[in-house]
């Protein structure tokens, strides 16, 4: 199994994973959008936080479920716990050293319309973005995606 290590841009955070990149999945709900976040998710016993426990906090919204754990110093987010799957470390695979991005396939997630992926997930077991246009907060009012 490979093992890769990762971080945030100023270091403070360093972190080990192990396991084998098959696939990334790229979110277009509103944080994941404008982190740039490119999610490789792993089962915890794959992931070790080296460095830095102190210097993570933690940034919620929306639903409440996802913790999104950003450094401190330099703002970037490393890895997260998703509300997709809460028991997984969801690891920004644009964190990690030396991986050639360009060379994995990315699948889409439609995060603005997180319920209704979610159900065709379930139903078909293959993501992909709808193409639907607008975005709508957890009360269904436009405005806000709570995506993660």
């Amino acid at each position: 199994m490979a093992s890769y290590a990762g971080g945030c841009h100023c270091g403070a955070i360093r972190f080990r994973v192990r396991g084998v990149i098959d696939e990334l999945v790229e979110c277009n709900c509103s944080i994941c959008a404008k982190t740039a976040y490119l999610h490789w998710e792993v089962e915890p016993q794959q992931f070790e936080l080296e460095k830095g426990e102190q210097a993570l906090s933690n940034y919620r919204f929306g639903t409440l479920q996802s913790q999104n754990y950003f450094c401190r110093t330099c703002g970037i987010s490393p890895f997260r716990r998703s509300r997709s799957d809460p028991d997984a470390i969801d690891i920004n695979a644009r964190c990690l050293d030396g991986v050639a991005l360009d060379s994995i396939p990315i699948v889409p997630f439609d995060g603005v319309h997180w319920e209704d992926q979610m159900r065709r997930l379930a139903a078909t077991g293959e993501p992909g973005v709808s193409g639907e246009s607008g975005v709508s907060d957890e009360r269904g009012e436009p405005g806000v995606s709570d995506g993660t």
